[in-house]
């Protein structure tokens, strides 16, 4: 398994070949554990196909670090409501709403 100096400093590129295996009616890859390793790859990915590439990258979390950037708000005070104590009301809410 070749290891070569990357481009970005001290990371390495692992280059490794792998067979296109039946999985049911699809085909698959089996990803070895050292490039799982590398690259924290885990249960779910987003694959890319650019002409005859792939790119396989972790799947995406939207909402991956929300905690604590809420917790850094709140800490800094920043985690007040924009509108301040303003409450809209409606004409319904006025006269229509019964508890």
């Amino acid at each position: 398994m070749p290891l070569h100096a990357g481009p970005w400093g001290g990371y390495s590129v692992v280059t490794m070949k792998a067979r296109i295996i039946h999985i049911g009616n699809s085909r698959g890859v089996r990803i070895p554990k050292l490039l799982l390793e590398q690259t924290g790859l885990d249960d779910e990915v987003t694959i890319e196909a650019e002409g005859t590439c792939l790119t396989i990258r972790p799947g995406s979390r939207p909402r991956a670090g929300w905690d604590d950037a809420f917790r850094a708000m709140a800490a800094s005070g920043d985690d007040t409501p924009l509108d301040g104590d303003v409450v809209h009301t409606t004409t319904w809410d006025d006269q229509e709403w019964e508890w």
